[in-house]
């Protein structure tokens, strides 16, 4: 997967390098907060229907948090799942299987194999299989998700 930057990223990478007297938490915070924004908004316009104008600030979202988390934490992971099922909806299904994958690597080494944030990442990559037609990948990430869940939440949970 290509790294796409947009200019508010590098604006904001830019004051690391000019501004070292602030500190890297403050600069850091910085960084987060604005990831966060760029999500919800991401998460709003998909709302609305509005997927590829979505695309761009999910992608500067995972590039914040990949900055201020690093790249394997699970913040990254959950921003990774939104960018890729905006991906998917749009139908580029080339480019949000990579994505998807990298989320669920991501949730776990971090999180664990049994975490059911793995098994939100099971679930939408299964789906992606399924909409291209490849059951046969689907099926077992469908049943591992399954089982993570009825262990985190019972069998008879709703």
């Amino acid at each position: 997967m290509a790294v796409r930057v947009s200019l508010g990223t590098l604006a904001l990478m830019a004051c690391l390098l000019m501004l070292p007297q602030r500190g890297w938490a403050q600069d850091r915070q910085v960084f987060l907060d604005r990831a966060s924004r760029l999500n919800q908004q991401a998460i709003e316009w998909y709302k609305k229907g509005l997927y590829t104008q979505a695309i761009p600030l999910a992608r500067e979202a995972v590039n914040l948090f990949e900055v201020a988390r690093g790249p394997d934490h699970p913040d990254v992971a959950t921003s990774l799942n939104n960018l890729a099922e905006l991906l998917q909806t749009t139908g580029d299904l080339t480019e949000a299987r990579p994505v998807y994958e990298r989320a669920l690597k991501i949730r776990e080494r971090a999180l664990g194999p049994d975490h059911p944030d793995v098994a939100t990442s099971l679930n939408s990559l299964a789906r992606l299989h399924q909409t291209t037609g490849n059951v046969a990948k689907a099926r077992p990430l469908y049943e591992r998700a399954l089982k993570i869940r009825e262990r985190a939440l019972g069998p008879d949970h709703p």
